[in-house]
């Protein structure tokens, strides 16, 4: 199937980008009968072929959106009574539309601050400490971490380690949503299973970075899988013809699609970033680039062709996709730094 690119000056989101030729193939090779829902052949190659990526046995459930992905992964380890530390700007906290409250039966968010939106012990500590070991007081349960966070920033082995040590100190669950977890691998040059950290579950992006429709909740403690099988029914995600979203996740994980298109986006960025570095606010360690841009100086760029997002009041933000192209990557830089 030939490939045709995303509008070469678009830089609003890897959700806007074209869907991989591989995983175009992978569906059209499995659109012939097999058993409904995850009866079929792919959806049972999931576990092996995740466990090979993280060296390690994992349980694997698809769904289709990150959204729920994140909150169905957390409804396993979170009763409605209990809470999940969170950074003040993960996406569960300002992106899904309350839909933790809503999987997880009205448990709460604990909201705690981090530069780069990226967690540490001592933030978390921060949070949970005060709290009263009594009925009285939302008990936390789990913490969520965003890797890469919100702001472009990976977790390096360590910073997760020391959060997993935490958590187990503690008690509590850890989930990654790796909506972009891909770029945090590809931008670390590490293995995944130590981007991943201890993690009980994962989140794993699959639809911003060539997807089509398509995310995996990847459970190192595959006990929780068992939990959210039903959950997953009960919530409309269990979809009948799930070949279709475990062709995608095959076809992404088997081949190393998944790293290619990761290093692809991060590379485009990278290119922005080369041309324009003096408006950065954060370090570019994945596909996501902000500047410092004031409201006149983002119509100037639109007035140029480039789209994007605002992003408060004086700054921007772009998402370099795996279809990126350099040379507009470089062309934006030069805009930036023209202004």
């Amino acid at each position: 199937m030939s490939h045709s690119p995303s509008s070469p000056a678009r830089f609003l989101s890897d959700n806007a980008a074209t869907v991989h030729p591989a995983l175009w193939d992978a569906m059209r090779a499995a659109d012939e009968g097999d058993a409904p829902y995850d009866g079929d052949a792919l959806s049972r190659r999931l576990d092996d072929a995740f466990g090979a990526v993280f060296e390690q046995e994992v349980a694997v459930l698809w769904v289709a959106t990150g959204t729920a992905a994140n909150c169905l992964a957390l409804s396993a380890m979170v009763p409605p009574h209990g809470g999940v530390v969170c950074h003040r700007e993960a996406h569960i906290e300002m992106d899904e539309g309350g839909a933790p409250g809503f999987y997880l039966h009205g448990a709460k968010l604990m909201l705690a601050e981090g530069e780069g939106a990226k967690l540490t012990p001592g933030a978390i500590a921060a949070v949970i400490d005060p709290i009263r070991d009594d009925v009285h007081q939302v008990q936390p349960h789990a913490i969520s971490v965003t890797q890469a966070s919100e702001y472009g920033r990976s977790y390096r082995p360590g910073e997760l380690a020391a959060i997993g040590a935490l958590a187990q100190q503690r008690g509590l669950g850890l989930h990654v949503d790796g909506a972009r977890f891909a770029n945090a691998v590809a931008h670390l040059g590490c293995t995944p299973a130590e981007a991943v950290g201890p993690a009980q579950a994962l989140s794993f992006g699959c639809v911003k970075n060539g997807g089509m429709n398509a995310e995996a909740i990847v459970f190192f403690d595959p006990g929780l899988a068992d939990v959210v099988r039903y959950r997953r029914k009960r919530s409309g995600h269990l979809q009948s013809k799930g070949r279709y979203l475990a062709a995608q996740l095959l076809a992404m994980v088997e081949g190393d699609v998944w790293l290619s298109n990761a290093r692809a986006a991060n590379d485009a960025a990278q290119a922005i970033v080369a041309e324009a570095s003096e408006r950065l606010m954060h370090p570019v360690e994945a596909n996501e680039v902000f500047m410092r841009l004031d409201a006149a100086e983002r119509e100037a760029l639109r007035a140029q062709g480039f789209e994007f997002y605002d992003w408060g009041a004086d700054a921007a933000r772009f998402v370099a996709s795996w279809d990126s192209d350099q040379s507009a990557a470089q062309a934006l830089g030069k805009a930036i730094a023209a202004l």
